[in-house]
């Protein structure tokens, strides 16, 4: 996931160096062509996640150089998140090093901090130095940086980060593959107290906040100041969030329970419960009716409780030294007026917001109007289109981003036109004749395979040829000891076949060699021997 530096900016206490200002550098090629004397288009591809790395992949590199511009130096394999934040799967089993795609490539470290699309350069700021890229970054209300004081331009919200170096980068052909953010809807405390489950960072810190929460509440009884109550509230892990990766979380963290920390933790097993929290009539939206119920079904009789037209409103720290010591939190539900529910852990999963990179975009005005400027052209203003649900940026049906002139005396109708040479693809792209594709990784990847064949085809013009077209394979989520549902056009499964379906498909997805080995060797290790519980 690529971001900017609104988004960037909400990291505390990062060192940074001093802020730089600086003009755009001498137009220069940094080029990986010039050892084998050969001039190639450079192409570069803003973003690591599904869509960047798969793009990167496909491309061709003995026609196209290719660069990535990524605040995170790998690929994540996201379906399998939630089995490494319960110990199911190591880290590293999900992670694809952008540095080893085959054949040459580019790759800076750093968030986007501009693009200027007439000179085609891209300004990025390293951070390469920064512990926490691997955590995800929510991003606080967009300010356009016309709008920003000078102590804003240069310090964080928080008035502690100051800006990295700036680096210039050039190129031909760009694809912005940023992808998109957790969906917090301004609920208050959500940034701060949450947990979210979208970067192997993450993953890690959910690994260790639960693995905490079951050795604090061991102690023998009246050796410390936790009563009942208040381990019943620490060892309640709260799920916001009905869709995939909410449901499959809560599966796996009742795997780990189940199977691992059960037997090692007897007396506990009393006070702990997992709740999953959305504000929709019915979580999975994405199954037909029978699929999800059969889901609630499931996690009814695993004791996993699904509490659906939920409204959360507010999330804090507990009082007194449950809060300070614990990392106890409250949950302020509307339903329950003033009562508020205790937790250890809360996860937030309840969807996407825009990236803010695309929203300091879209403010930016295009000096150039098109390939054939008309008469008028310094009086005519042209902006990347955005789509007014999602915040994501308009795209044709061959990917190409849009713009929108500006209504003007000869024309009262905003005119549409594509911007050369600029494609979007995955969570930050809409493409105009199907807004309603959904935001995840089967999209995302099959947009990216797509256009990388067109441009290795033929380039520009073999990508105008043809239009993307989506191919639904199905969706599939695991509900816990052995069990899964699929749904395709063609069939609908659900049970142990299902779970095998998963389990395969997921395995086959993998990018490399190296995990499509690793995955199920640890599936074995950890059937065999028990998920790793220590905590380092």
């Amino acid at each position: 996931m690529l971001s900017s530096r609104s988004s960037k900016n909400l990291l505390p206490g990062l060192a940074r160096h001093k802020l730089v200002v600086q003009p755009y550098a001498s137009t220069r090629h940094f080029s990986l062509a010039k050892s084998s004397g050969v001039q190639k288009e450079r192409v570069v591809i803003l973003g690591s996640g599904w869509a960047g790395y798969a793009f990167a992949r496909t491309l061709d590199p003995a026609k196209y150089e290719r660069v990535v511009i990524s605040p995170r130096s790998y690929f994540v394999f996201t379906p399998l998140l939630a089995s490494t934040s319960v110990g199911t799967l190591e880290f590293r089993t999900i992670i694809e090093p952008i540095r080893r795609l085959p054949g040459k490539i580019g790759f800076y470290q750093g968030w986007a901090d501009d693009i200027d699309f007439d000179r085609k350069r891209i300004r990025i700021e390293a951070n390469a130095a920064e512990e926490a890229a691997s955590k995800t970054v929510v991003p606080g209300p967009f300010t356009p940086q016309s709008e920003q004081g000078d102590t804003e331009k240069a310090v964080t919200a928080q008035g502690k980060s100051v800006k990295g170096d700036l680096i210039d980068i050039p190129y031909d052909k760009l694809v912005i593959a940023c992808g998109a953010y957790s969906q917090t809807f301004g609920i208050e405390g959500v940034r701060e107290h949450a947990h979210f489950l979208r970067d192997i960072g993450d993953a890690r810190r959910i690994r260790l906040r639960i693995l905490s929460l079951f050795e604090q509440c061991s102690y023998p009884q009246g050796s410390d100041h936790l009563s009942d109550a208040d381990k019943r509230q620490l060892l309640h892990f709260a799920i916001v969030g009905g869709g995939p990766t909410g449901i499959e979380f809560a599966a796996e963290l009742h795997d780990l329970i189940r199977d691992d920390l059960a037997p090692l933790y007897p007396h506990l097993m009393s006070l702990v419960s997992i709740t999953v929290y959305d504000v929709a009539p019915k979580v999975l939206p994405m199954f037909d009716q029978a699929l999800a119920k059969y889901a609630m079904d499931t996690f009814s009789r695993q004791n996993i409780q699904v509490k659906t037209e939920h409204h959360l409103e507010r999330l804090r720290l507990a009082d007194g030294e449950l809060g300070r010591r614990h990392g106890a939190l409250k949950i302020r539900i509307r339903e329950y007026g003033d009562e508020e529910v205790g937790a250890g852990l809360v996860v937030w999963s309840t969807g996407l917001m825009a990236n803010p990179l695309i929203a300091e975009l879209a403010a930016k005005q295009l000096a150039s109007p098109g390939p054939n400027p008309p008469s008028n052209a310094s009086s005519t203003t042209r902006h990347l289109l955005r789509d007014s649900r999602t915040g994501g940026i308009m795209t044709d049906p061959h990917l190409r981003a849009l713009t929108s002139t500006a209504p003007t005396e000869a024309s009262s109708e905003p005119k549409r036109s594509i911007l050369e040479d600029v494609y979007v693809i995955g969570d930050c792209a809409v493409m105009e004749n199907e807004p309603s594709l959904p935001k995840t990784a089967q999209v995302a990847s099959q947009q990216a395979t797509h256009l990388a064949r067109r441009l290795n085809a033929g380039g520009a013009e073999a990508v105008a040829s043809r239009a993307f077209r989506f191919r639904n394979w199905g969706t599939l989520t695991y509900l816990g000891n052995w069990k899964a549902i699929h749904q395709s056009e063609v069939d609908a499964l659900r049970g142990w076949v299902a779970w095998v379906v998963w389990r395969g498909a997921y395995l086959t997805k993998s990018m490399s060699v190296r995990n499509k080995i690793l995955v199920p060797i640890y599936w074995m290790i950890s059937w065999l021997f028990g998920r790793g519980i220590s905590r380092f």
